[in-house]
């Protein structure tokens, strides 16, 4: 395995840490006294080192890709594997915020509706033998994502010092913008692969 797809697998391994600190775990597990501590110290810390947790694994995203290119590593398996990442990633934040933020879940759906009908898209494609990479919509779409997300987790922060706006809905919506563009371009673009066999 060469170090970009290292990379992904690594980004992977990452959601469920990140999952661990930005949701409490149940109260009903409060009876131990270790969870209880560790429930208090997500409540007021947690949020950062999530926070800090989704850069790190968003970062290995560009790092991955920027890696391969340059190298010329690029491979099937990371080309399948580097989607299938960082939807994990996002689904796992989307999903968080909608309990810990109170996300719209009309936003969660819209993006994890764009994910399916790419996810089916892929699999068609790869069973008439072809694999569809990454387009510049779509790292768009993470990108904004990303931001978006961060937003929300931090609260706004730093940008909460200068003004009210909340700039994480802002962002959502334009991640959802981005989102429904991304879904459109990718189903023009291969929608031949789709009517094989219709």
């Amino acid at each position: 395995m060469n170090l970009p797809n290292k990379l992904t697998v690594t980004r992977i391994i990452m959601i469920p840490f990140f999952l661990l600190f930005i949701i409490p775990l149940p109260g009903e597990w409060e009876t131990v006294s270790f969870i209880k501590n560790f429930n208090s110290f997500v409540e007021i810390s947690g949020k950062f080192i999530a926070g800090g947790i989704f850069i790190v694994a968003a970062f290995t995203d560009f790092l991955d890709g920027h890696i391969a290119r340059s190298r010329k590593i690029v491979t099937n398996f990371g080309k399948f594997l580097d989607p299938i990442a960082d939807k994990l990633l996002v689904t796992a934040a989307l999903i968080a915020l909608i309990e810990v933020s109170g996300l719209n879940g009309w936003f969660v759906f819209i993006i994890l509706a764009r994910e399916f009908l790419v996810s089916g898209i892929r699999l068609v494609a790869a069973c008439e033998g072809k694999v569809i990479a990454a387009s510049r919509y779509g790292k768009i779409k993470m990108l904004t994502q990303t931001i978006a997300i961060l937003l929300i987790i931090f609260e706004n922060y730093p940008f909460s010092l200068f003004t009210e706006l909340d700039l994480g809905a802002i962002m959502m919506v334009v991640a959802v913008i981005a989102t429904i563009i991304s879904g459109y371009d990718y189903l023009k673009k291969n929608l031949e692969i789709i009517r094989i066999g219709y």
